[in-house]
């Protein structure tokens, strides 16, 4: 099992749009490991999107992202982080398909409700720099069993 970190964005928390989108995880049937609200501090965000420092985007992005809580999650299941993103939908929800998050509940370029890891090592990367070890909960087995096949030596 694979797992990724989420957080809902100040205009997902703001906009009332948590309950939705945490539901629509769990529907897929991802298993919550790890759920906070937390405000960003500058220097923390200016970290985690340093891949994109000097974009034309990167001041408003950090600007944005401080601007208010925001929801952490760390999701566990199978190709995680693929299957996350691909839920989210495309970084502007204006481009965004229906039946994405990003595609049924965001217009802008600019605020997009959600960050998703891009890669299994950028999700240990930013699991890491959320959550404290001892801040993630295992969950049994038993916790997939209709959601996967687990007959075999890989859920499927």
């Amino acid at each position: 099992m694979e797992t990724t970190l989420v957080f809902l964005k100040p205009d997902a928390v703001r906009r009332g749009l948590v309950g939705e989108v945490i539901g629509r995880f769990e529907r897929k049937g991802f298993l919550i490991l790890g759920l906070k609200m937390m405000e960003l501090d500058e220097d923390f965000v200016r970290r985690h999107y340093a891949a994109h420092e000097g974009k034309e985007f990167y001041e408003p992005l950090v600007r944005y992202t401080v601007s208010g809580p925001v929801v952490a999650m760390v999701l566990e299941g199978k190709n995680a982080v693929g299957v996350v993103r691909d839920m989210m939908g495309k970084t502007f929800g204006s481009d965004s398909p229906p039946g994405t998050i990003r595609g049924d509940l965001a217009l802008s370029n600019r605020f997009n409700l959600i960050h998703g890891s891009d890669s299994p090592e950028a999700a240990r990367r930013e699991v890491a720099a959320f959550f404290r070890p001892d801040e993630l909960v295992r969950c049994p087995a038993e916790a997939t069993r209709w959601i996967y096949d687990q007959s075999g030596a890989e859920p499927v």
